[in-house]
């Protein structure tokens, strides 16, 4: 798209499915950098991919011509049957359905890059669901609790 100039910077967050402590010291090192090859294969940029053992922030510049919703999906789906390929003692390996995205004005961004490389001293305090639900409050989402953790 010329003459097209965009700066989306957006804070994704999803979990393992059931919130389950997949993502373990010998995985996430070479789960992250492939889930960032996807990104980079879309066109867009992960500037940091980090997160616990139950779910993953990251921070993405995404370009003008594909949507949030087709990118997450991709890493998903891929970064999934790669674990399956790559990992055969973890077949049950899944992301949940959906996810969370709040958008990030640049002057912020150096603190959201901050806050996602800290995620495992963090979460040593406060849980996933609480977090989540923290970041909908926060950026005044409106949810329907049933429906949130499936």
């Amino acid at each position: 798209m010329a003459h097209t100039y965009t700066n989306l910077l957006v804070h994704v967050i999803f979990s393992t499915k059931d919130r389950a402590p997949l993502l373990d010291v010998e995985l996430k090192p070479r789960l992250f950098p492939y889930m960032g090859g996807i990104v980079r294969e879309l066109d867009a940029t992960a500037l940091l991919i980090n997160g616990p053992a139950d779910h993953i922030h990251a921070l993405l510049l995404l370009p003008a011509k594909i949507g949030l919703s087709e990118i997450i999906g991709k890493v998903k789906a891929n970064s999934s049957g790669w674990v399956h390929r790559e990992c055969p003692g973890k077949m049950d390996f899944a992301w949940q359905t959906g996810y969370g995205a709040f958008s990030v004005s640049h002057s912020q961004k150096q603190s959201v890059l901050d806050y996602i490389k800290n995620q495992e001293e963090h979460h040593r305090e406060i849980s996933f669901q609480e977090e989540f639900l923290a970041f909908l409050k926060k950026h005044e989402i409106k949810y329907d609790e049933k429906y949130l953790w499936e």
